[in-house]
């Protein structure tokens, strides 16, 4: 029998998965990949939620509410984090969601919704709750608080392009900012310096890239609302310096010389003096900004 409902759809799944059967091995990654999923159905029925399949590495579960399902993607990250040590492998997950009608028959959903935040779980990256601007509409002010628009989108099928709003999570915790600026700075093909605020670190062919993000496991923790988890990072390859950007808005480059650059999921060569701004653009004086330049 189909029954007509209001639901919150969620999709939750664990970021390179493939990876960690190379890194780890098929019988321990299958045997970590079951306790993350174990983790998060135990998190769904906690919030109120319903699991309704488990696909591989990822969790469908529906919530009576938009509330609901945000504060349960919220704990699944908590937990997932947490559970780094116990695992002894950092798990990371991405979640999407989205609140509408769905059709309910045989234990399954189907309808708009449901592939609505299909899209939202494939927009979303590791450590992300991806959801619609619908939905973050609808939440409780104090959730909604904790949710920005990304991207305006058309889908097919929507005369109106969809809002994509990121839910952030485990913010009090990264945003700590150490104070001060640097002066503008610069970067050769050799080795490079790069300058946060008060902390400086040299990029070489040695020593590995230097990572930007609101995320505390990177180089460079920037606390700006714009910025994405796991922004952006600089490394030295083949002689060149290549800064990568990997956000959701984007990565802007200005150099002492004028010249600006836009990097959005795309590569660009460093070169000459300059500033990065996460998200959006900067200046030299900004405190928020990330500066380059040759190491001595």
């Amino acid at each position: 029998m189909s029954v007509s409902k209001r639901l919150a759809i969620m999709f939750a799944d664990i970021a390179g998965s493939t990876k960690l059967y190379e890194t780890v091995g098929d019988a321990k990654a299958r045997e970590l990949t079951s306790q993350c999923i174990d983790l998060m159905a135990k998190i769904t029925a906690d919030y109120q939620g319903v699991v309704i399949k488990t696909i591989g590495d990822e969790v469908m579960c529906t919530f009576p509410s938009a509330d609901l399902a945000a504060q349960a993607a919220v704990r699944m990250q908590e937990n997932v984090e947490e559970n780094e040590h116990e695992w002894n492998t950092k798990l990371r997950i991405r979640v999407g969601f989205h609140f509408g009608d769905v059709i309910e028959e045989h234990g399954d959903v189907f309808g708009d919704a449901v592939n609505l935040a299909a899209r939202m779980a494939a927009q979303a990256k590791a450590d992300q709750i991806i959801t619609t601007g619908e939905t973050l509409d609808i939440m409780s002010p104090h959730l909604s608080a904790d949710g920005r628009e990304l991207i305006r989108t058309h889908v097919k099928g929507k005369s109106d392009p969809i809002r994509i709003c990121e839910l952030t999570w485990g913010e009090e915790e990264e945003l700590t900012i150490m104070g001060g600026h640097t002066e503008a700075s610069a970067m050769t093909t050799e080795s490079i310096k790069a300058v946060f605020q008060r902390k400086e670190v040299v990029v070489s062919a040695s020593s590995g890239a230097v990572s930007m993000g609101r995320g505390k496991d990177n180089t460079f923790i920037v606390p700006d609302t714009m910025s994405s988890r796991n922004h952006a990072k600089i490394e030295l390859r083949r002689g060149r310096t290549y800064l990568v950007d990997q956000s959701t808005n984007g990565t802007f480059v200005l150099t002492t010389t004028g010249e600006r650059f836009l990097v959005h999921r795309d590569e660009h060569i460093l070169s000459g003096r300059g500033v990065i701004g996460l998200g959006r653009e900067v200046t030299a004086t900004d405190p928020l900004a990330v500066h380059f330049m040759p190491a001595e």
